[in-house]
């Protein structure tokens, strides 16, 4: 029987965890629901990385003497192993706190490609770090006992610890959705003007989640062919160097990354080389919802922050912005042939089919086929 993620939550609360910090999670999503019920916006942090939040947690732990929790997705702890080894880790200055950690790709459970070499070394990558951790599952009945010796540990050795998490551990947290942007149009609609609109010989890159979902569906549905888009199923906050990477060598193509605001905020540094090299095939596409969609509908920095003016501050000329089907179709010609690099902010509403497929075709077969799409 799945847990109570408000009984789990009390659980942590009672050993004086005050900080709530990290990247959301689908395994953890009911979970970060229900801290951010009860948290208030210092001591619920949704971190633009999970690096981030091992940094914010630390001071925390400096400041105030207390044990912090930091929650991630198992693929962002790559993301983390910087500054748990250089900064927390025993051998440098031996900062205690919990991590829980979402066991996505676990052996033997279904999940999705990009997943699937991670969870099958998360163990072992627990053990190299040196990290005690728990496992804990949605029929554990001793998950109490699990917590309690994890925070005991952190705060006795003055290391990190961690939670495993595994798939359907959390049961449902019941939430108010309501106070949508519901006058903004949804991604999927803007998706098909901008694919509508790109010519045979445009190269697209997509972020992951249900950005390159709809791609592969909008392109399904038009009985086209998938080689024109990287679709970038993990590596969550990359596919802008990626592109970048692509524009570079081919010049005399347009280039089109299509980005959500969580993964752009995720790397938001990667940006400093688009702005220095100056590509001028280079067409930055920003899907803003201001949420983790794909993981439960978390807030993002981008509610506070106008990263249009930020992409502008580093130097990009050419910025357009729409929030309607309309505005869209007015400056998507002009956007995809002005000199770039050029940068467009469409403002969507959260939300999405609730029949969204995942791409059919393996990762490894997209780029193969995307690799001979390049070469013409």
């Amino acid at each position: 029987m799945a847990i109570n993620p408000i009984e789990f939550y009390n659980e942590i609360a009672k050993h004086g965890i005050e900080l709530f910090t990290g990247v959301p999670d689908s395994l953890l999503k009911e979970f970060c629901l229900c801290v951010d019920d009860r948290m208030s916006k210092n001591a619920h942090i949704i971190t633009a990385n999970e690096g981030n939040a091992i940094g914010i947690a630390a001071g925390h732990y400096l400041a105030k003497k207390s044990i912090p929790l930091v929650y991630m997705q198992n693929s962002g702890l790559g993301n983390a192993i910087n500054p748990l080894l250089s900064l927390c880790d025993p051998e440098v200055y031996s900062i205690p706190m919990l991590l829980m950690i979402g066991w996505r790709g676990e052996p033997g459970v279904k999940d999705e490609p990009q997943h699937v070499k991670q969870g099958m070394i998360q163990i072992e990558l627990m053990k190299t770090l040196g990290i005690p951790f728990e496992i804990i599952s949605k029929n554990d009945l001793d998950y109490k006992s699990k917590i309690s010796k994890c925070i005991e540990a952190a705060k006795s050795e003055n290391k990190p610890t961690a939670l495993l998490i595994k798939k359907g551990t959390f049961g449902k947290y019941n939430t108010d959705s309501s106070g949508t942007k519901e006058q903004r149009i949804k991604r999927e609609k803007a998706l098909e003007i901008i694919l509508d609109n790109l010519d045979g010989n445009t190269i697209v890159v997509s972020t992951t989640g249900k950005t390159s979902r709809e791609i592969f569906e909008i392109r399904e549905k038009s009985a086209q062919t998938h080689e024109q888009d990287f679709l970038t199923v993990g590596s969550m906050g990359h596919c802008s160097s990626i592109a970048l990477g692509i524009a570079l060598i081919k010049p005399h193509r347009n280039v089109v990354c299509i980005d959500g605001d969580g993964a752009m905020l995720m790397h938001l540094g990667s940006l400093t080389s688009v702005a220095s090299l100056k590509p001028n095939n280079f067409r930055h596409i920003l899907m803003n919802n201001e949420v983790h969609e794909s993981v439960g509908g978390q807030e993002t920095a981008a509610k506070d922050v106008d990263l249009s003016a930020v992409v502008k501050a580093m130097g990009t000329d050419k910025m357009f912005q729409a929030e309607s089907l309309s505005e869209i179709k007015s400056i998507i010609a002009e956007f995809l042939s002005c000199p770039g690099p050029s940068f467009l902010e469409i403002k969507i509403r959260p939300g999405s089919r609730d029949d969204l497929g995942r791409p059919t075709i393996k990762p490894a077969d997209n780029k193969e086929n995307f690799m001979k799409f390049l070469e013409i």
